[in-house]
């Protein structure tokens, strides 16, 4: 099948900031990516460093690092980070385009968003103590 040649399958890092409310970032955005279609696996090596494997006709790089900026990561930008991610975000859509996929066919955000929004607590915020509210 065309999905399983292995120049499509893809495998990155994606380096963290070190300063962020959330010291464990990689660990966090594994959680976030693991049911996401397309992307094989992502694991955790250090607090500030994932690995992703994804199979690049379902999602790109691009798309996967745009998701997680979206969601309140923090992506280094260091010089040499930088070149590498320009250059596999133009060598990856080349490909996907080689391939007939065009660009922007994946619906990878719109499913972290909903995964995000259903694991958050939705009761109520207010501060007041619960026999209060029924006077105000």
């Amino acid at each position: 099948m065309e999905r399983d040649r292995p120049e499509l399958i893809k495998q990155r890092h994606i380096h963290f900031v070190e300063l962020h409310p959330d010291p464990n970032q990689a660990a966090t955005a594994a959680g976030m990516l693991a049911d996401i279609e397309g992307i094989e696996e992502a694991v955790a090596e250090s607090p500030t460093l994932l690995r992703v494997r994804y199979q690049l006709l379902q999602v790109c790089l691009e798309q996967i690092e745009n998701a997680l900026t979206d969601t309140g990561f923090h992506l280094s930008n260091r010089p040499i980070h930088a070149i590498r991610r320009a250059l596999y975000y133009y060598t990856e859509e080349t490909q996907r385009a080689n391939n007939g996929c065009p660009r922007g066919d994946s619906n990878c955000t719109r499913k972290i968003f909903i995964d995000h929004y259903h694991r958050r607590d939705h009761s109520l915020q207010d501060p007041r103590p619960e026999h209060w509210r029924k006077y105000l």
